[in-house]
């Protein structure tokens, strides 16, 4: 039974309408219709008052009989689609540094994968949608996207940073977005990476993306527990990047204003869940 069915299953058992599970989720009546034909998915963030609003769990929804994984809204997302699209993107926009670190950041992360419920998936997916969603905002900036394509390679892949195919300027802003794996004082070196953060106004925006891109997808890798603490410190050193780049770089208004409204949205809505 695909997730679709099962909306329109527990639907029927709960003895409500679409227009009223609709006003229970704050969404148009379409878009539930939508959901149960098949033609699209309900967001993450979306999932617990949906199930509660059909009176079962989310457990139920996902888990049981479960939906085949390429139905998972995670994949709704082709890897080999949005790659395609950036280096389209990268080749129109004479972005030569981003066009240099697609297939090398592509080829580094090719044997990891995604956490959680998500381990069907290309890591790639991940640096992918943020470049992806940076291009449809019009942000043209190159050391940013490519950096913002590599941010995870020296962190994550046993990569030296002067191996990046990329400027002096790529390499310093995914230095600062590169944290210390094993620091002597977690809590003091938590703090000074993000004080570094803050002082780059595109280091900060990478990192405003990454951290939008990661709030949508915890639920389906992190426990209940470690949820918290990621809403905690997104609130206390995230939240404030968007006043650095509002004050630094008035170019990046729009693209700030998007993501903040995106974060202050997952802030709310898994505060009031957990």
């Amino acid at each position: 039974m695909s997730l679709g069915e099962k909306i329109f299953e527990y639907r029927n058992a709960a003895g409500k309408t679409q227009q009223e599970i609709a006003d229970e989720l704050g969404v148009s009546m379409q878009s539930v219709s939508q959901w149960e034909n098949g033609q699209s998915q309900p967001d993450v963030f979306r999932l617990v008052p949906l199930a509660k609003a059909l009176e079962t769990t989310v457990g139920r929804l996902l888990e049981e009989n479960k939906v085949p994984k390429e139905q998972n809204r995670h994949r709704l997302f082709n890897e080999e689609h949005m790659y395609t699209f950036a280096k389209t993107a990268a080749r129109e926009r004479k972005l030569y540094q981003t066009a240099k670190a697609l297939p090398y950041a592509r080829e580094k992360h090719k044997e990891q994968k995604r956490k959680g419920e998500q381990k069907d998936v290309p890591y790639i997916n991940h640096p992918l949608t943020m470049v992806c969603q940076a291009l449809s905002m019009e942000l043209n900036d190159d050391d940013m996207l490519s950096a913002l394509i590599l941010h995870d390679v020296v962190e994550d892949t046993c990569t030296r940073l002067e191996e990046l195919p990329v400027n002096e300027n790529t390499r310093e802003l995914v230095r600062l977005m590169t944290k210390d794996p094993e620091p002597k004082d977690k809590a003091a070196a938590k703090k000074a990476y993000y004080e570094e953060l803050a002082k780059n106004p595109k280091a900060a925006l990478i990192k405003c993306f990454d951290r939008v891109n990661n709030l949508s997808n915890m639920a389906l890798g992190f426990t209940r527990d470690k949820m918290a603490e990621y809403v905690e410190e997104t609130e206390k050193y995230i939240v404030p990047l968007f006043k650095v780049i509002k004050n630094n770089a008035p170019e990046y208004s729009n693209a700030s204003w998007l993501l903040s409204y995106q974060m202050y949205s997952l802030l709310e809505t898994y505060k009031r869940l957990l």
